[in-house]
């Protein structure tokens, strides 16, 4: 018999893919027959695939699943044999089944897209890698898969004339705004545009850099292109007034840039700022602060149609893990947890009603930790469990993100 210790070592190694030593496996093998349940007996299945020994794995395979109908690592693991006997069609059945048994399983979902794609069936590797994506928005080898597909439908790029950094096309584009006299400022990963009808706008560089790789300029052209447009965006302030459908509420730190630059704005809880932004697909617009007596509204008006928005909106609520500074989807309880609208709003969403009962019903209620560092998602965690929350201070705050730690208890939030 061996100790726990090594037996959770030697898990770990098959789970990594690597390969076991004779000794091990044989250790593996006496351990799986003194254990009750798929577990261990799976392990050694999946040692054997690692060493290359599938048609060795198969029957233990199947065995189990004659043992264990319902048993979804089984299910997959089965689906793992046989693609390594390329016995797809058998296999993409298996992987159907795990469907049934865990309806959008991600892992699932991904073999099942690569199967397609072998197939040369894209439209359903897409909307497989698309279900993946939706359902585990942190999945990093489902985006990869996503990436790979889209890649896939585009024609090779031209050999680029010239190859310029990301510092260098972000140094080319300040200095077009600044000749175009376009008022901007950086803020970590975004840059603040000021909008030719008033108020300031968001745009992601990132986003801004990676459509110049694509696009058939040079980089003096296209940055001077980019300058005129950025300079001539509007606030979506149009002749018939402000879409008050549109509007959004964010929660910023105090001092936040476009605060100086004429966007609408109105103090939050605990030295936060309220701004209010129109819902846009491409663009963040800010909602100026002039827009109120053109329009003929009230700050209270804006407030109060912006909230109403949000509330109509509420977010799943997820449990995560952080592994070396990342945000990860977790599969079971982790003690953390994300509000994972992804769309800018969910730290404004922890002051909605909707959002407040998914938050009682996924956490058991009571005072939360919250950390708004990461503009993307909301993380929160019972403010009683320790380690929760020093995990949670350790995370830190993007650029983008707002600094020091909250605490939401009911309806309020407080500085922790």
């Amino acid at each position: 018999m061996i100790s726990p210790a090594e037996l959770e070592r030697l898990r770990r190694k098959v789970e990594a893919g690597e390969v076991l030593s004779g000794a091990e496996l044989e250790a593996l093998r006496d351990e799986a027959a003194r254990t009750p349940g798929p577990t261990l007996r799976l392990t050694v299945a999946h040692a054997l695939v690692n060493a290359d020994a599938q048609r060795e794995a198969l029957p233990l395979m199947q065995a189990l699943r004659r043992d264990f109908p319902k048993d979804l690592q089984v299910r997959l693991g089965l689906a793992r044999a046989l693609l390594g006997l390329e016995r797809h069609r058998e296999a993409e059945a298996e992987l159907r089944e795990a469907l049934v048994l865990s309806p959008g399983d991600p892992e699932a979902l991904k073999v099942l897209a690569v199967l397609a794609l072998r197939q040369g069936e894209g439209a359903r590797a897409r909307a497989y890698v698309a279900e993946a994506v939706e359902r585990d928005p942190f999945d990093a080898e489902a985006k990869l898969l996503r990436a790979e597909l889209e890649a896939a439908d585009l024609p090779p790029p031209p050999a680029p004339e010239e190859q310029v950094l990301r510092p260098e096309f972000t140094a080319a584009l300040t200095a077009a705004l600044g000749r175009a006299g376009v008022a901007f400022r950086r803020q970590g990963r975004d840059l603040l545009v000021k909008l030719a009808s008033g108020g300031v706008g968001r745009v992601d560089v990132g986003s801004l850099y990676a459509a110049y790789q694509e696009a058939p300029q040079g980089l003096t052209e296209h940055v001077e292109a980019l300058a005129s447009r950025l300079g001539g965006l509007s606030s979506g302030v149009g002749p018939t007034g402000v879409s008050l459908e549109a509007l959004r509420p964010v929660l910023r730190p105090s001092g936040f840039v476009a605060g100086t630059q004429g966007a609408l704005f109105r103090p939050g809880p605990e030295g936060l700022e309220v701004f209010y932004v129109l819902e846009d697909a491409e663009f963040v617009r800010y909602l100026p602060a002039s827009a109120l007596t053109e329009a003929g509204l009230t700050l209270e008006a804006v407030d109060a149609a912006a909230w109403h928005n949000l509330e109509l909106r509420p977010a799943d609520v997820r449990p995560v893990v952080i592994d070396q500074g990342e945000v990860r989807l977790a599969e079971a309880f982790s003690g953390v947890w994300a509000v994972t609208g992804g769309d800018g709003h969910d730290g404004a969403r922890l002051l909605t009603k909707a959002q407040r009962r998914r938050l009682e019903a996924a956490t058991g209620g009571g005072p939360l930790r919250v950390s708004l560092g990461r503009r993307e998602v909301a993380l929160l965690c019972r403010d009683s469990d320790g380690e929760s929350v020093r995990r949670l201070a350790a995370l830190g705050h993007a650029p983008d993100g707002v600094p020091g730690a909250f605490v939401l208890d009911g309806d309020s939030l407080r500085s922790a």
